[in-house]
């Protein structure tokens, strides 16, 4: 039997109440397969952790989570801090350390979940791949003459040949599993460096893939396309920030963000991969036990699946869609149950199921 070490980050706000239902679905697969056993250490860091220590996590942090096989994590932010400190202390310094290139955002429609839409065409279920270390997110830039007339803020993007290269190949391999179509999406007509630069290397990236469709949008007919015809996508390939703007419509569309999971990948594996949903800490609702715990634990499907747990990422998955198409569903769905009790349904579906 494997036995996997996993870091666990609950973060803040709702992370708190998500997490413990997330490790019960997990710990449910695990005990129902008996394929492998998890080694979860749960770690406190985040945003709510700096307001008592004075540090997001501790000097040693990076090293200590480098030795495990997988990190699962929910959020990070409260409105005390600026979000600056979460995502540049925090979230990006993991994202960047862990080489976790790859940020992997399946958009799914649910039985039992109306979509927003009203005529979606069929199923939707198509993947972002969203460049996750390099791009508008990079950092490079700064603000001079502050607080004076002059003021000048400057933000650079930065797009390398090797970064957008293996964003694309990726992209492209799995879309080989899927239905075989790539769809590129920028805003070159108007980025006329950085973006030109990016649809130049994603389409000679694309000759490599002759049996691969392969088409390039721009970001705002890509939105249009999603409410017009969703079922049309299949792996879509984009940068940092419209890759990040793009899920979260995508997870409106189907539903709820709250349905939406997410996993930061180092393809090589040379560092642990890092599984999280795509939304908040939502501390307008933290505490009272009514937020979504789905997208999380189908980010720990995610998990189980790259760590290559196959079964047991299947079951898990279908546990929860069954959950969904049962009526068991938060309030963000239109439904009443709350976190702990649509984690405990997933964990018998998931026994039941086996």
């Amino acid at each position: 039997m494997k036995n996997y070490k996993i870091a666990v980050l609950p973060g803040d706000g709702i992370g708190k109440e998500i997490m413990p239902q997330a490790v019960k679905a997990l710990e449910a697969v695990s005990q129902a397969t008996e394929d492998f056993s998890l080694e979860l250490e749960q770690y406190p860091w985040g945003v709510e952790y700096y307001m008592e220590t004075g540090e997001m996590m501790p000097q040693n942090g990076i090293d200590t989570l480098s030795k495990f096989d997988a990190i699962y994590f929910v959020a990070a932010g409260n409105p005390a801090v600026t979000d600056y400190l979460s995502a540049w202390e925090f979230i990006f310094v993991m994202r960047k350390q862990f080489q976790q290139y790859i940020n992997l955002r399946p958009i799914k429609s649910y039985p039992g979940v109306p979509t927003l839409l009203a005529n979606p065409k069929g199923e939707i279920d198509f993947v972002i791949v969203r460049e996750n270390s390099e791009g508008e997110y990079a950092g490079p830039g700064g603000v001079v003459h502050v607080d004076q007339s002059n003021e000048v803020a400057i933000q650079t993007n930065v797009f390398t040949r090797h970064g957008v290269e293996r964003v694309a190949r990726y992209a492209f391999e799995l879309a080989r599993t899927r239905r075989k179509r790539v769809t590129n999406v920028t805003k070159s007509n108007a980025m006329l460096h950085g973006l030109v630069f990016w649809d130049k290397v994603v389409d000679e990236v694309a000759k490599e893939y002759p049996d691969v469709e392969y088409e390039h949008l721009y970001v705002d007919a890509a939105t249009m396309k999603f409410i017009q015809n969703p079922p049309w996508f299949d792996v879509i390939v984009t940068t940092n920030l419209f890759g990040d703007i793009l899920s979260d419509l995508g997870g409106a569309m189907v539903g709820s963000i709250g349905l939406t999971p997410s996993a930061n990948i180092n393809p090589e594996r040379n560092f642990p991969s890092m599984f999280e949903p795509v939304h908040g800490s939502a501390p307008d609702i933290a505490g009272q036990g009514i937020a979504n715990p789905t997208a999380t634990i189908l980010a720990g499907a995610m998990m189980l699946d790259f760590l290559g747990e196959k079964v047991g990422a299947k079951l898990l998955t279908n546990a929860t869609n069954q959950t969904l198409q049962a009526g068991i569903k938060s309030g963000d769905l239109g439904g009443t149950a709350g976190t702990k009790k649509i984690g405990e349904a997933i964990a018998k579906k998931v026994m039941d199921l086996a």
